[in-house]
């Protein structure tokens, strides 16, 4: 089993969440997130980045423990959970990203980086 199929799991239970399909927001705690709207659940992303951040941050300077490792895949763990509810909310899904990633395999971040600001620069003169 892969981590891709882990991720397409969990995005479909999220989707079963859905106010529309029936989650509920007294029973769930995704389907509350979705239920509040997008502000409480990319507010939920926002506090899972700084914490993974912080749990990074403690392994540079906490030494590079079990505890302290646990801690950091914890917080990626809750930090992917709650975007994988955005990506759901967006009509968007795991595989959306894996495609993206495939794309920019082999490609350097300095280039790639580059392009995506030349790109935005177009955009932003076109308009």
């Amino acid at each position: 089993m892969s981590s891709n199929d882990t991720l397409q799991r969990l995005a479909q239970i999220i989707e079963g969440r859905k106010p529309a399909q029936g989650g509920d927001p007294d029973k769930s705690y995704v389907a509350r997130l979705l239920h509040k709207g997008p502000d409480a659940f990319l507010k939920k992303i926002g506090e899972e980045a700084t914490e993974t951040v912080m749990a990074a941050k403690d392994l540079d300077y906490g030494g590079a423990t079990a505890e302290l490792k646990a801690k950091l895949v914890g917080e990626v763990a809750d930090l992917w959970f709650h975007s994988l509810i955005a990506l759901v909310h967006y009509g968007l899904s795991p595989a959306d990203v894996m495609v993206e990633l495939e794309r920019r395999e082999g490609t350097s971040g300095i280039e790639e980086k580059a392009l995506r600001k030349a790109l935005h620069r177009e955009v932003q003169e076109k308009t």
